[in-house]
């Protein structure tokens, strides 16, 4: 009977988590609440989430004013489908997305989750192309290392030979890739082709343009394919080849959007904009699974004028009223405070504090762009030999890949942030 067994013991038994073998599930620890930087165990442990709750936790958790929201808009309107109806919410949320969101990305289609707002981009992006005259163009071009969900045309886009879902690689719709950009952010800019990246960009791009329908990649910052930093540059040269041979430019910006970077978005850290943008994880402060995806009135109005005429997207949850209200308060809670200021003292903090570890043996390198904060070991880590020294530590981190890292709350305090950096010099000398 499962009643019998202990709420840990059915969970491993029943419950299926993120990339986890279910026969030898690791370390898992019971949760009984959250608030601020904390997550609380249920024997009383507090450990510091220096995973911001994979990226998303950007004012801690149960912050009081996105609460709030939630509590009250619950008591109103929960849900509503968007079909054919509207609510403030999801006007209000869309003003604010308008007031920071890059100027040309005018059109706002509500997503459930991350994967999906990808999901709905390269679909845009075809549904574009084939109203335009190129039926042809179904395919999508990418750089290597790149990450952008779970999902299935998602996953055709991750990286083909390393990434999470290599093994699917027969299964999904093939497309092009190039190397990731070889200057790092920070290094001096080339032009000359053959060292930036581009000229093997061209080639591919000039091979396929009666194919592809876009090029799409995580501007500036490459997330679970590596946390690669590279060079803004690379983005404004792509954006004139895209141009030149009518292909579109997508930024998923789920894990950078919304200051992470130390930019309000990665894009600007750039002098051009995308045609379509995706945006998730910080969005609604963590409190509640939303993204957006955001194109311009060309790719908009292009749609619109062909056939079908509509765009073929429309989740059941499209435009949760609670999912507005959430996202509406963190946005405000971004913007209504010096954002910037607080993330640049998180990023110097961690500058200065995992310097050490450059002198560690199988350290590959140390790096920290906005709020964060890379540890890249020469091996493997392994993420539950990391939760077992979890509780010693104090803090919540699961490193993946050959990466110990932070994206720490925006909250943090020094001392918690010392506390979290400490945790990761451990982990390096001792995983």
């Amino acid at each position: 009977m499962t009643n019998e067994l202990s709420p840990l013991e059915f969970d491993q038994k029943h419950l299926w988590h993120p990339y986890t073998n279910v026969t030898k599930p690791g370390p898992t620890f019971v949760v009984k609440e959250a608030e601020g930087v904390h997550i609380t165990l249920d024997d009383d442990t507090r450990l510091i989430d220096g995973m911001s709750s994979w990226w998303c936790m950007m004012h801690g958790h149960r912050n009081a004013e996105i609460t709030a929201a939630i509590h009250e808009q619950l008591d109103r309107l929960p849900h509503v489908m968007f079909g054919g109806l509207t609510h403030d919410p999801a006007i209000d949320l869309g003003r604010k997305l308008l007031e920071i969101t890059p100027e040309s990305l005018t059109r706002i289609f509500y997503c459930d989750s991350g994967s999906v707002s990808v999901e709905v981009a390269m679909k845009m992006a075809v549904q574009y192309q084939h109203a335009m005259g190129f039926a042809g163009r179904s395919e999508f071009a990418t750089i290597r290392s790149g990450y952008h969900g779970d999902t299935w045309k998602a996953m055709s886009v991750c990286d083909p030979d390393t990434g999470m879902h290599h093994l699917f690689q027969g299964a999904l719709s093939v497309q092009h890739f190039v190397s990731r950009p070889p200057i790092r952010y920070g290094q001096d800019w080339s032009d000359v082709s053959s060292e930036n990246g581009l000229a093997e960009l061209r080639e591919v791009l000039e091979a396929g343009r009666d194919k592809i329908a876009a090029f799409i990649l995580e501007p500036v910052v490459q997330g679970t394919g590596g946390m690669y930093f590279y060079h803004p540059e690379y983005l404004n040269q792509v954006r004139h080849l895209c141009d030149e041979l009518g292909i579109l430019l997508i930024f998923d910006e789920i894990a950078t959007g919304f200051g992470r970077t130390g930019a309000l978005f990665a894009t600007d850290l750039t002098t051009i904009e995308p045609d379509i943008i995706c945006l998730g994880k910080g969005l609604t402060g963590g409190h509640i699974s939303f993204a957006t995806t955001l194109t311009n009135d060309r790719v908009a109005e292009g749609i619109g004028g062909g056939t079908p005429g509509i765009f073929m997207h429309g989740p059941t949850y499209m435009a949760n009223p609670l999912a507005c209200v959430a996202a509406k308060a963190a946005l405000d809670l971004l913007t209504g405070q010096d954002w910037a200021a607080r993330v640049q003292a998180l990023s110097k903090q961690m500058e200065q504090e995992l310097a050490p570890a450059r002198n560690f043996a199988n350290v590959a390198d140390v790096r920290v762009l906005g709020a964060i904060g890379v540890i890249e070991m020469t091996h493997q880590v392994s993420a539950d030999a990391a939760h077992a020294r979890t509780r010693d530590l104090g803090v919540f981190l699961r490193p993946f890949g050959k990466n110990i890292y932070t994206m720490p709350p925006y909250i943090t305090s020094e001392d918690e942030l010392s506390q979290i950096t400490a945790g990761m010099l451990l982990l390096a000398q001792e995983l």
